[in-house]
């Protein structure tokens, strides 16, 4: 269901195209305020944050169209799956992540949401700037590249 990092982590969603899509700039992590339902499911594994961004409302950041599936045995108690979930950080880091957002250029996209080593639901989140359509063709190729070294220095030995 979910991996485990070396740091203890374990991880329930990733958002691998994110970076594809974007150049990470700076990196932040984030509580995130949850109901029950969505942390049992959580633990089941059944999460998807591949289409998740954030936003500022309110001198609050929010973490939208992550999809959390419906508890199983939740009955009339359950959650929406794609409502909008509140991020916790610290004043700073609301400050500069606004600051960032305002300046232009600057995107807020969440790489991961994992269970930290205390059991606590966190979401991985990064400054970014979106690639260009030949930023997006040039690092395939220097990834075939890369690909393709490795397996002839694998065939000399």
């Amino acid at each position: 269901m979910a991996a485990r990092q070396s740091d203890d982590r374990k991880i329930v969603a990733r958002n691998r195209k994110a970076r594809y899509n974007y150049r990470i700039a700076e990196r932040f992590e984030a509580g995130i305020a949850l109901t029950g339902t969505e942390v049992k499911s959580l633990r089941q594994g059944r999460a998807s944050m591949g289409e998740a961004y954030a936003v500022e409302r309110g001198g609050e950041i929010f973490l939208i169209n992550s999809h959390i599936a419906e508890y199983d045995a939740g009955g009339r108690y359950n959650h929406t799956p794609l409502r909008a979930r509140k991020l916790l950080l610290r004043k700073r880091e609301i400050q500069k992540l606004i600051g960032g957002l305002r300046k232009g250029g600057l995107t807020l996209v969440p790489l991961s949401l994992y269970f930290n080593a205390r059991g606590r639901a966190k979401v991985e989140l990064a400054m970014a700037t979106g690639k260009r359509k030949y930023d997006k063709r040039a690092a395939q190729k220097e990834r075939d590249w890369k690909r393709n070294k490795q397996r002839l220095l694998r065939a000399d030995n």
